[in-house]
C-alpha cells in the first residue's frame, strides 16, 4: 500500500514577529504548525481504530500476537517465528495506517539552490535573494533602534521578519523539495520510514511562513518566497517534470502563483515559437496549470485594484500557452446546497480544467507532478475578521477535495501528489482542515473515514485534550476516549513548538517612577495632620491653595470630619480609624391582614 508522508520541518517555528512585545494581532504566527499537528495526529489516530491488521496471518509464517507456528514448518522456520524481527517503531509511527512523519532538516539556500534561482533569481545578480537575506540577518539591530525591519516600499501590515526567518524560510523550501524527492520515481523513501522499499505517492508539508502570494520579487500578504513555485521549478530541473498543475483554494487568490505560472509558460511557449521555426531545443521547458477557487472580495483584491481583480478573475487554456482558471467562492445557505450545487458544478471545475490541460499537452505521460496550495482560511472555523464576506466552506470541503485530487493524479500523474500548507489561522480551523485533509491524502482504499470525526464536539473534546500548559506541552491528564488518548500520544512525538527558545527582543528601559511610601506616620507627622485638617490629601472639600475650607451646609466643619473619616481619631502607629457607618432603621408597618 503506498505511503502518504507528512513533512515537518522544525526551523520553521523560529520565524516570529518582534517589532513589538505586542504580536496579539499577527496571526500568521508559529502556534499556527502545533494547531495543524494536533489536527494530523487526531487523524492518524482515527484510521488505526478503522484500520485492518497490518501484518495478517499467511500459511507458513507467524503474526505478531498470533498462536505457535504450522506444525508442519521445519525447526527453522520455528525458531524464526519466535523472533521480533521488525524494527521497532517511534511514537509517531503507526503499523496499522500508511502515514509517516518525516522530520525534516533540509534547507535551500537562498542564493546558491538552482530552483530558488529559477524562481526568484536574475540573470546578472540575484537582487532580490540578496536583500531579502540582508533584511532577515539586521532585523534584530533595525527594531532595536526604533526601526521597522521591513524597508519602505513593502507592506508594513503583513510582512515581519526576525533573525530566525532566514532559516525558516529556507527550511520551508527544502522541505518541499525534499518531499517532491520522495514522491518521485528512482528516489528511496526519505528518512523516517518504517519501510524504505516503499516510496510516498502523497505528501504533506506542513511549514511557513506560506508562499502563494509571493511573485518573482513582490513579497506580500506573509510571503517571501514561493514555496510551491520553488518546488515545482525543482522537479522540473533535476526530475525532469515538465507539466505541473497546481491547485490553490486557500482563501485568498494566490496572485504571486499565478504571476511565476505565467511568466514560466510564457518562456515555454517562446521556445516552442522558436523551435517550430528550426530553432535547437536544449530542453524541453515547464508547463504549468495554475486553477484557484478563491474569495474575490478578500485580499489581495479587496482595495479594488483593477489589475489584482482581473488577475483573480482570468480564465484562459492554451492562447499564449496559458493555462489559468480562477473561481469565485460563493455563499451557501445550507451544507447541502453546497455539496449538491456548488461543489459539483462550481469547484470541481477546477479539476475538469486541469484534466483538459493535461489532454492539451500531450496526454497522460510520466513527467507530470500535481501539487496542492492548501490554505485552511476558507474553513467554516476562520476567524469571522478573516471570513467576513461569508465566503466559507464547510470542514468537510478539505476531506473530498484532497480525495478527488488524489484521484486526478492517480489517473494523470500515477498518484504523485504534494500538499502544502499555505493560510489558515485560528487553531480550529487549522486543526479542523488538517485532520480532514489528511484524511482525505490517505490512500486506503475504503479507509472508513467518518466525517463527523471534526464535528464541533469532537473538536471540542480535542482541544481540551491537547490543551497548553506551561512549557508550551498538552496537559498530563488522560482523556476518557482512546482516540483522544492516542491522539495526545503522537501529538507529543511530533510537535516541537514547545522546544524552541523564544527569540530575544530589546530591552524596556527601566521605569522612574516608584512606589508610594507604606510606612507609618510619625508622631510629629500626625500632630501636623491634625494641627491641619485641611491640608490632609485624603478629605473631601480640603483647601485648595492655602484657603480654608467651607463649613458644610448642614453642620460645623468637625461634623464633616466625623462623616469623611470616622471620629478624626488616629489609631495606634498613626493609621486612621475605620470609618463610622451611619445607622439605618426600618420602620415596618402592620403585617398584612393584621
Amino acid at each position: 500500500m503506498p505511503q502518504t508522508s507528512v513533512f515537518l520541518q522544525k526551523a520553521c517555528l523560529q520565524h516570529r514577529y518582534i517589532r513589538t512585545r505586542d504580536n496579539s494581532h499577527i496571526v500568521e504566527r508559529p502556534e499556527r504548525l502545533r494547531a495543524v499537528n494536533i489536527g494530523l495526529a487526531a487523524t492518524v489516530a482515527r484510521l488505526e481504530e478503522v484500520a485492518r491488521p497490518a501484518f495478517p496471518s499467511t500459511p507458513g509464517t507467524r503474526a505478531a500476537g498470533s498462536t505457535a507456528p504450522d506444525e508442519d514448518a521445519d525447526e527453522l522456520t520455528k525458531a524464526l517465528g519466535k523472533l521480533q524481527l521488525e524494527a521497532p517503531l517511534r511514537p509517531d509511527q503507526s503499523p496499522r495506517v500508511p502515514v509517516v512523519f518525516v522530520h525534516s532538516d533540509a534547507s535551500a539556500d537562498l542564493l546558491s539552490h538552482p530552483a530558488v534561482k529559477f524562481v526568484h533569481g536574475d540573470i546578472e545578480r540575484d537582487v532580490y535573494l540578496e536583500a531579502l537575506t540582508a533584511m532577515a540577518k539586521d532585523s534584530q539591530d533595525k527594531v532595536n533602534k526604533g526601526e521597522s525591519e521591513i524597508p519602505e516600499g513593502y507592506s508594513q501590515g503583513d510582512l515581519y521578519l526576525s533573525p530566525g526567518s532566514l532559516d525558516a524560510i529556507q527550511g520551508a523550501l527544502g522541505t518541499v523539495c525534499e518531499a517532491v524527492d520522495a514522491v518521485l520515481p528512482g528516489f528511496q523513501q526519505a528518512s523516517g520510514s518504517s519501510d524504505g522499499s516503499r516510496e510516498p505517492r502523497q505528501a504533506f508539508v506542513a511549514v511557513r511562513p506560506p508562499g502563494h502570494h509571493c511573485g518573482e520579487d513582490t513579497p506580500s500578504g506573509f510571503c517571501f518566497v514561493n514555496n510551491v513555485a520553488v518546488g515545482a521549478a525543482h522537479a522540473h530541473l533535476k526530475h525532469n517534470i515538465n507539466r505541473v498543475v497546481i491547485f490553490d483554494i486557500d482563501l485568498h487568490h494566490g496572485n504571486g502563483t499565478q504571476a511565476i505560472a505565467w511568466g514560466i509558460n510564457e518562456e515555454t511557449y517562446r521556445k516552442q515559437l522558436e523551435a517550430e521555426q528550426g530553432a535547437p531545443v536544449d530542453k524541453q521547458g515547464l508547463q504549468i496549470y495554475y486553477g484557484s477557487i478563491h474569495d474575490i472580495l478578500s485580499y489581495p483584491c479587496e482595495d479594488g485594484k483593477a489589475e489584482l481583480i482581473q488577475a483573480a478573475s482570468v480564465s484562459i487554456h492554451g492562447p499564449h500557452g496559458q493555462h489559468v482558471e480562477n473561481i469565485h467562492l460563493q455563499p451557501y445557505a445550507s451544507e447541502q446546497e453546497f455539496w449538491d450545487k456548488l461543489y459539483p458544478t462550481q469547484y470541481l471545475r477546477l479539476l475538469k480544467k486541469a484534466g483538459e490541460f493535461i489532454e492539451s499537452t500531450g496526454g497522460v505521460r510520466d513527467d507530470t507532478l500535481v501539487f496542492i496550495s492548501c490554505g485552511f482560511d476558507a474553513c467554516e472555523h476562520e476567524y469571522p475578521s478573516m471570513s467576513r464576506h461569508q465566503r466559507k466552506v464547510p470542514a468537510s470541503f478539505y476531506h473530498r477535495f484532497a480525495r478527488d485530487a488524489r484521484a486526478f493524479a492517480e489517473r494523470y500523474a500515477q498518484g504523485r501528489l504534494i500538499s502544502v500548507l499555505e493560510g489558515g489561522y485560528s487553531d480550529r480551523a487549522l486543526t479542523s482542515g488538517a485532520m480532514a485533509h489528511l484524511a482525505g491524502l490517505v490512500d486506503t482504499g475504503d479507509n472508513g473515514v467518518d466525517e463527523k470525526w471534526w464535528s464541533l464536539e469532537n473538536l471540542t473534546a480535542l482541544e481540551a485534550a491537547t490543551k497548553k500548559r506551561r512549557g508550551g506541552r498538552p496537559s498530563h491528564t488522560v482523556p476518557p476516549e482512546p482516540w483522544l488518548a492516542r491522539t495526545v500520544e503522537l501529538f507529543a512525538s511530533i510537535d516541537s513548538s514547545h522546544t524552541v527558545p523564544v527569540a530575544p527582543r530589546a530591552p524596556v528601559p527601566p521605569s522612574s517612577r516608584t512606589l508610594r511610601d507604606r510606612k507609618p506616620q510619625s508622631a510629629a507627622s500626625t500632630t501636623s495632620a491634625k494641627a491641619s485638617p485641611a491640608t490632609s490629601p485624603g478629605r473631601r472639600g480640603a483647601a485648595k491653595n492655602g484657603e480654608q475650607t467651607k463649613k458644610s451646609t448642614s453642620g460645623s466643619e468637625s461634623d464633616l470630619t466625623d462623616i469623611t473619616s470616622g471620629s478624626g481619631s488616629e489609631k495606634a502607629g498613626g493609621e486612621s480609624a475605620s470609618k463610622k457607618l451611619p445607622r439605618v432603621i426600618l420602620k415596618l408597618g402592620p403585617a398584612p391582614g393584621v
